[in-house]
């Protein structure tokens, strides 16, 4: 098993200490959270830097639901409903036909009791469920079949999980009071579940957004509160970005370990009470989205772009041109891989309603016109442009 330590680099302290709020002209930038709401505005065309697709989800009397879309590959969407009812819907990825829906929740190693996290590995034709509480992957071929489960020591718990490559899993190890370990982000082996490599960033004192208070009883159980927009690991193009609760500096990692710091924040999270974290939304060649989130239970937070070939900071709009209105589009959903970073689930009464009064046009407006109000959603999924 490798260990990787990455340095805080003299670099970052120059640039803080210097409180510039531009990038370097090698694309590094600093980002004072303290000052996110007091940045221009800046509006943009969804449409303009973003490549998007529509895709109606087939209706079926055995497939009903609601659109939490988790996995996409080159010819599988994998969705499930919000409820956690161990439904995993498969839909085709080019024109949404239903394929089948698969459902192994139970408390046996060939079952998961809970799903937060989902892998499709068409390569190797498998299926990953991360059983997170229950430490454990379970691993399916894409037809539902038991094939293994990947386990590992108590030290680490993984939400959300990503395919690194053909041997490996990058993992977000979630922030838990049973985890022992201090790392953040892992590779894990896709046969057996152990771990080949810990990404370590350093940090002086642990940090967590996850607000908690105690239940009013002698249970001793607690509350957990979290916002559900920030995500730690997002994929960008063949890199993933990460960011540390705890640290100062957002790093990219690449397909072959190397570290390459992109973004610092300033002030140190280790100063500010509540603190401020920063997280990255999505990335593209020419944009960063970013979230600043106040650690308060009202979670307030500032919606970011840096534009790299303007070197500015910005807050942000972003507006779906498939819309005869200024409808926002959402860029803030689980991320998906490095091709299709993100997504939107569009209810079809909604559609309905808009293609009644008016609101739709271009390849939207089409798709609506065959919609009935109690279809299944349509996936709306977004690349950036080449």
């Amino acid at each position: 098993m490798k260990t990787l330590i990455f340095i805080e680099t003299i670099l970052l302290l120059v640039m803080t200490s210097c409180g510039s709020d531009n990038a370097s002209t090698d694309g590094f930038i600093t980002v004072d959270v303290t000052k996110s709401s007091y940045y221009p505005k800046k509006e943009l065309l969804l449409q303009d830097f973003m490549d998007v697709e529509y895709i109606p989800l087939e209706t079926t009397d055995d497939i009903l639901c609601a659109g939490s879309v988790w996995a996409v590959s080159e010819n599988l969407i994998l969705v499930t409903n919000f409820n956690q009812d161990g439904n995993i819907f498969l839909f085709d990825r080019k024109c949404g036909k239903a394929l089948r829906k698969i459902n192994h929740q139970g408390q046996s190693g060939e079952e998961y009791t809970s799903a937060l996290g989902f892998v499709l590995d068409e390569e190797n034709k498998e299926l990953y469920v991360s059983d997170t509480y229950a430490r454990k992957i379970v691993v399916y071929d894409l037809e539902g079949n038991f094939k293994r489960r990947l386990s590992w020591e108590d030290d680490y718990m993984f939400g959300e999980i990503f395919n690194f490559d053909k041997e490996y899993l990058i993992c977000l190890n979630i922030d838990n009071p049973t985890v022992r370990s201090t790392e953040s982000f892992v590779l894990i082996s896709k046969q057996n579940g152990h771990v080949i490599e810990k990404i370590q960033i350093p940090f002086k004192d642990k940090k967590s957004i996850i607000i908690r208070t105690p239940a009013n009883d002698d249970s001793g159980m607690y509350y957990a509160y979290a916002p559900s927009t920030s995500h730690p690991l997002v994929p960008y193009f063949n890199n993933y970005v990460l960011a540390e609760y705890s640290a100062d500096t957002i790093y990219q990692y690449t397909p072959n370990g190397a570290m390459e710091p992109i973004i610092a924040r300033t002030p140190s999270v280790q100063t500010m009470n509540p603190e401020v974290f920063l997280f990255p939304t999505l990335f593209t060649d020419r944009y960063y989205f970013l979230e600043a989130v106040e650690k308060t239970m009202k979670f307030r937070s500032t919606d970011i772009l840096y534009d790299k070939q303007e070197q500015k900071l910005y807050k942000y709009k972003i507006y779906n041109s498939d819309y005869t209105n200024e409808q926002e589009a959402f860029l803030k959903s689980r991320p998906l891989n490095g091709k299709i970073p993100t997504w939107q689930y569009l209810e079809a009464w909604e559609l309905v309603k808009d293609y009644k009064t008016g609101k739709l046009k271009g390849r939207l407006k089409e798709v609506a016109s065959k919609l009935n109000e109690d279809d299944n959603p349509v996936i709306m999924l977004m690349k950036p442009k080449k």
